[in-house]
């Protein structure tokens, strides 16, 4: 069999037992970790010798190995080079000072000098390195129009929807379900706010992981036996300043880094 179009493809395989003997929480966890390259669906002791053959080595290739994306960095990093500062900074709402590009990344100052390499007290992160290079290389500076669309509705979003919602909206919606100081956390810690509840949500909050791309997080609660729900949302100009990819990285990032914080310190 070729690879996996989804996640789903591969859950549909596990016996949904969740004995965690994989190392993950959920069998659903575990068939996103296969699908992204972190595990190997042999790791699945549940599955038959035929099965396991069925996606051994043949994850999605859309999915990038350390070194691919140490290798796009790279790439990314020689084109900020070549750029004007100057411009940059104007086209992505940044700031230019000195030999410096500062932008705000999750409400925080970064700054790159002029090899493209990178100035702040943030960890530094793949999930959050690319983005930021591929937004000050690649935006096209468009003012967010206030128009917000769901991962899917982004062009290229929903073949990889499935994964974002598992390693995204899921895990987000898990600690606003646990904490019930989670949102009030969250516009702290990334300089966010609360907003008029949008799509008649309980609770929407936007925050500005970049200049140009905010990022809507709306939760429902639970009511008259329906389970809360969480969606994660951006504006419609982020195809233009970010793209795909790096929306993807954003959103799964953010909530994986949550998860951690919760995880040991709690919220």
């Amino acid at each position: 069999m070729g690879k996996p179009k989804n996640a789903m493809e591969i859950f549909a395989l596990l016996d949904k037992s969740n004995c965690r003997l994989c190392g993950e929480k959920t069998c659903l966890a575990f068939a996103g970790a296969v699908y992204t390259g972190l595990k190997k669906i042999s790791e699945c002791p549940h599955l038959s010798p035929e099965q396991k053959a069925l996606y051994e080595n043949k994850v999605d290739p859309a999915v990038t190995t350390k070194s691919d994306e140490d290798q796009y960095v790279s790439e990314l990093k020689r084109k900020l080079r070549g750029l004007d500062y100057e411009e940059v900074a104007t086209r992505v709402a940044g700031e230019k000072q000195g030999d410096l590009l500062k932008v705000n990344v999750l409400g925080k100052p970064f700054a790159f000098d002029k090899d493209a390499q990178f100035r702040t007290d943030l960890h530094i992160i793949s999930w959050l390195v690319v983005p930021a290079l591929e937004y000050v290389c690649n935006s096209k500076g468009y003012v967010p129009a206030g128009d917000w669309i769901s991962f899917r509705e982004i062009p290229g979003g929903r073949e990889k929807y499935g994964l974002f919602h598992i390693r995204g909206e899921a895990v987000l919606k898990s600690l606003a379900d646990k904490y019930p100081d989670f949102f009030d956390d969250v516009i702290h810690m990334f300089d966010g706010e609360s907003v008029e509840q949008q799509f008649e949500s309980d609770i929407s909050v936007v925050l500005h992981p970049l200049p140009l791309v905010p990022m809507m997080i709306c939760y429902w609660k639970p009511e008259e036996g329906m389970a809360s729900s969480l969606n994660i949302f951006y504006d419609a100009t982020v195809h233009d300043n970010l793209g795909v990819e790096s929306a993807f990285f954003l959103g799964t990032g953010i909530a994986q880094m949550l998860e951690k914080i919760a995880r040991h310190h709690g919220f």
